[in-house]
């Protein structure tokens, strides 16, 4: 009789590993299907010039080991694993933007060290739902794997390639040359305005004469919106030799159209800040890199997942289920849809934690196994004092700004403290009394230079709040998913919130909501 498994697991990356290890330790029967040949298949190719953005801050002056991984962007999590046990990135390279190769020796050790099942070279080509029976059944090559649930942690794996007539005729950031002296002297378009794109004129500014990045939308930096997937200083080379004169450039507008001939690719350029006047430029090479999406093509149309977000990524439900197929889950990078270019979903040391949450969903959905929770006395005393220990150590809140918060459920004279819940599902639950800790940065907190202390004053002086710019915790008050009061923790340089400034307005706080 063939096998049905709890669930399947579609990718061999950092979230299908982890969430193998957590279905493990809590018993269920689960199995990862990775096309490669070992774990993190992806890095063996992206970045495409092997230097990893996420942050390897190996030297933190921390002793405490859940601190340490508000400084390390790339370790991801186990169980019940923790402190020093822990098999940690940081171990692997010194380097604060360490090399892929490393990242991939990390995901292999892993994988042996927890003994996650999973099995390699197979890769998955279709998935339907048996009509009877309601099970998922995936289909790789001529063997067929069947589970009652499906998560699909398989990543964005096609590029996002924008329409528009000749778009067929460029080079795509997937397969492009990146070896810089093939591009010597030439005049080359980068397309798109994200890291990839920068990433790739950053490695052709030495040898190219003119490097052209264009785009319909401005570009965005990280430390200004504090999302980390806008464009990060490492990647910026470019902006100096742009606003210093230096041949290249920043377009802001609409590719038109491209074709090519013997002189090379002439592009038609609708500039966005000059009238929409339409130029025709001449290049050597143009490049795309604007981004990736998600293969919706495996899936059978009775359970293909609706896509959203220019059809680039499955839709979820605050349980990362999808909101048409029952059953099938999303873990990783995938689940960034539902924090979009706001908090850290889309990468390792945002999306580890959102794994760590889907395990505990998992098990309260399907195992009849509630989300962990202490009790406390629906004091407000020790309302604070579980707060502020909890505010000056968690990493997870501290990574999931305003995604992920802590909930403190009153009911009568004890209150439940649950760690690290999705924000969206405590609303949608809408439980009677509840109080929703967050570490956040403060409104419009984007809209103003962090640098240019001067405005930023003028705009403290303007909106006299108290409500903070920089991270730091903030706890909503909701009654049966309503909002009823707010209250803002005067935001600290070294994030610690210990002191009577923190500790005494958020007692009173307490004190008049209960």
């Amino acid at each position: 009789m063939e096998e049905v498994l709890d669930y399947l697991v579609v990718g061999a990356g950092p979230a299908g590993l982890q969430l193998g290890q957590a279905l493990g330790h809590a018993g269920h029967r689960y199995l990862v299907l990775e096309a490669g040949s070992a774990p993190g298949h992806f890095f063996e190719t992206f970045p495409r010039h092997r230097t990893l953005i996420s942050i390897n801050k190996k030297h933190t002056g921390y002793s405490d080991p859940e601190l340490r991984m508000r400084m390390d962007w790339n370790s991801i999590l186990a169980e019940p694993e923790s402190g020093d046990d822990a098999l940690v990135f940081t171990n692997y390279s010194d380097l604060l933007f360490p090399d892929a190769p490393d990242f991939l020796r990390y995901l292999a050790d892993y994988a042996e060290k927890h003994q996650v099942k999973v099995r390699y070279d197979t890769r998955v080509t279709r998935i339907r739902r048996d009509p009877e029976s309601a099970l998922f059944v995936l289909a790789a090559g001529d063997d067929e794997f069947k589970a009652h649930r499906l998560i699909m942690a398989s990543g964005v794996t096609k590029p996002y390639i924008p329409q528009f007539p000749g778009v067929e005729l460029i080079d795509q950031y997937v397969d492009v040359d990146v070896d810089p002296k093939s591009f010597t002297d030439q005049r080359v378009l980068v397309l798109g305005k994200g890291n990839s794109a920068f990433e790739t004129a950053d490695n052709l500014i030495e040898t190219a004469a003119v490097v052209h990045v264009g785009g319909p939308r401005p570009v965005k930096l990280a430390w200004r919106t504090h999302f980390v997937g806008h464009l990060r200083a490492y990647n910026a080379g470019i902006l100096d030799m742009y606003q210093l004169k230096l041949q290249h450039a920043i377009l802001d507008g609409d590719v038109r159209e491209i074709r090519k001939d013997a002189d090379g690719y002439h592009v038609k350029f609708s500039f966005a800040r000059a009238d929409e006047v339409i130029k025709e430029i001449r290049y050597d090479r143009v490049i795309g890199c604007t981004g990736f999406r998600f293969d919706a093509s495996l899936f059978d149309e009775d359970c293909r997942p609706q896509l959203t977000i220019n059809d680039r990524f499955p839709a979820q439900t605050p349980d990362w289920e999808s909101v048409n197929v029952p059953g099938l889950y999303f873990a990783g990078t995938i689940t960034q849809v539902r924090d979009f270019k706001k908090a850290t979903s889309a990468f390792i040391h945002g999306f580890r934690y959102g794994v760590r949450a889907l395990a505990k969903v998992l098990n309260e959905r399907h195992h009849d196994t509630p989300w962990p929770s202490t009790e406390l006395p629906a004091k407000p005393d020790a309302m604070t004092d579980a707060v502020i220990t909890r505010i000056n150590r968690t990493s997870a809140l501290y990574q999931q700004f305003g995604f992920l918060g802590d909930a403190l459920l009153v009911d009568g004279d004890t209150a439940r403290y649950l760690e690290e819940v999705p924000v969206d599902r405590v609303l949608r639950d809408q439980p009677e009394d509840a109080y929703v800790v967050t570490l956040d940065y403060g409104p419009d907190h984007d809209k103003i230079d962090p640098f240019d202390f001067v405005a930023r004053a003028a705009q403290d002086q303007a909106n006299d709040s108290g409500e903070g710019h920089y991270l730091h915790p903030i706890v909503r008050h909701y009654r049966r998913g309503e909002l009823v009061a707010t209250h803002h923790v005067t935001e600290n340089l070294e994030n610690e919130w210990d002191k009577e400034v923190h500790v005494e307005p958020l007692t009173a706080f307490f004190s008049r909501e209960l």
